[in-house]
């Protein structure tokens, strides 16, 4: 016999409460709180890929941890070396991957690609497409996989019985916003059967070992639809971004238990499906016939890659008396404080300036060390003087107007010195303990010294 009862579920992190409460007490958003009739049933259900004949419940006995295994955790390598390295190395096995997107950046492309590539049993279940639908990408890619299984299903113990008949080695699920569970009376993508589905995703991830990859909505704010606590459930959260006017998508790792969190991997979408940059420095810079003002290039880490990246600005007079500052790819509050020290320290009138800046390519930048870059092309278009082609830079620019050291500044440096840059400025401390073979150093303790080097 099921009871039914209602709760409210906030919207933003999942809490709940037996009446509306206009403000959350968890994660103080005002009018989050909706209604959801929940129907728990008092009859233990097995789940469906747990074999019936040898269903007893495994007794979890406390173990010291010094008698523990500590060695490196079991990878599945896909044939995709920006996904292998965005991950740490490969799919590991019992983890939780979820990837959240905005709609037609690709996600569904780059999973169906990862299963039709890779060596293993695959089943790519889809609440979203149908089969037919599936087929005529699958076409479009050019990739024909006998160990990819397709299912169009959306209730979870549905899809858990084929997995048993299927037995996989992942399962990619698109998507966890369109699964639901008959245990709750409620529709696909509330709060209450987001988190019931994934739990039991999670649950069967770590009993039989076996990868799950979960494709996820996003909100209009860029967040990953449904709780919070979803994030806090999986053991992996990639985003995929880009803009859709742009031929690149960048795979972001957002939170990594079995790797780095700051890594990053770079596709073309192609009509073929996304093609993997190996090498993006080569395409994030532009091959200019003629110079011109405004234009620098700055070396930026992201994750342990190094990449080369063509940085634009442009200074123009105010028209309408209020200056406009807009920044595409870099921090507009990080824009305004260096606007702030090249007035204050170097004396350039940028007050009544308009000032836009833009990272080509579509990338975001949060690296420190491209601050030298970025300032160097907005002293560029306010002289109107183009920069020299093989001048890089490097730096962090502080309040007092000083330039700062960055981390790794040997791979930098080695970026720049193989794409053949001939000079690139960075801290003067730098200098003396980097000897690179056919790259120049300017060493510069200050945003003054830089624009006295590039303008005389």
């Amino acid at each position: 016999m099921a009871k039914s009862k209602t709760v409210f579920f906030c919207q933003n992190c999942g809490a709940s409460s037996s009446k509306w409460i206009g403000n959350c007490p968890s994660c103080k958003q005002w009018n989050t709180y909706v209604e959801e009739v929940v129907e728990k049933s008092t009859v233990q259900h097995v789940p469906a890929w747990v074999d019936t004949g040898n269903n007893k419940p495994q007794k979890a006995d406390p173990k010291p941890i010094s008698s523990l295994n500590s060695g490196p955790e079991q990878r599945i390598k896909t044939t995709d070396e920006e996904l292998n390295r965005v991950l740490g190395g490969g799919i590991v096995l019992g983890s939780l991957v979820l990837i959240g997107g905005e709609p037609g950046i690709g996600k569904s492309t780059l999973m169906l690609q990862t299963a039709l590539k890779t060596k293993y049993k695959v089943l790519y279940v889809s609440g979203e497409e149908s089969e037919n639908q599936l087929k005529m990408r699958a076409d479009r890619i050019g990739i024909d996989n006998d160990e990819c299984f397709i299912l169009s299903a959306t209730e979870i113990q549905e899809i858990f019985k084929q997995v048993k008949k299927v037995k996989p080695h992942l399962l990619v699920v698109d998507s966890v916003q369109t699964l639901f569970s008959k245990s709750i009376e409620s529709t696909p993508g509330s709060i209450s059967q987001i988190r019931e589905c994934t739990g039991q995703l999670l649950r069967y991830a770590k009993e039989s070992n076996t990868p799950v990859m979960l494709i996820g909505h996003i909100t209009k704010d860029g967040q990953i639809a449904g709780p919070k606590v979803l994030e806090h459930m999986v053991d992996t959260v990639l985003q995929f971004e880009g803009d859709r006017h742009h031929v690149y998508r960048i795979l972001r790792a957002v939170k990594n238990r079995f790797g780095s969190a700051s890594e990053m991997g770079i596709y073309e979408m192609a009509g073929q499906g996304l093609r993997e940059v190996s090498n993006p420095s080569e395409v994030l810079i532009s091959n200019r016939e003629q110079l011109l003002s405004g234009i620098s290039i700055t070396a930026a880490i992201e994750g342990v890659r190094p990449l080369m990246i063509e940085t634009q600005a442009l200074v123009s007079t105010a028209v309408y008396g209020t200056p406009q500052r807009n920044s595409n790819g870099y921090d507009l509050r990080r824009l305004n404080m260096l606007l702030a020290v090249l007035e204050k320290r170097c004396g350039f009138k940028l007050g009544a300036q308009d000032v836009f800046v833009n990272i080509a390519g579509g990338l975001k930048l949060d690296d420190p060390g491209t601050d030298l870059g970025i300032a160097a092309a907005i002293l560029s278009s306010y002289e109107n003087i183009p920069l020299p082609s093989f001048t890089a830079f490097v730096g962090e620019i502080g309040l007092s107007g000083e330039v700062r050291a960055s981390r790794r500044m040997d791979q930098r440096i080695a970026e720049a010195e193989k794409l053949g840059f001939e000079e690139i400025l960075v801290h003067a401390g730098s200098v003396k303990n980097l000897r690179p073979d056919s790259i120049k150093l300017v060493g510069v303790r200050n945003i003054m010294e830089v624009a006295e080097y590039l303008f005389g």
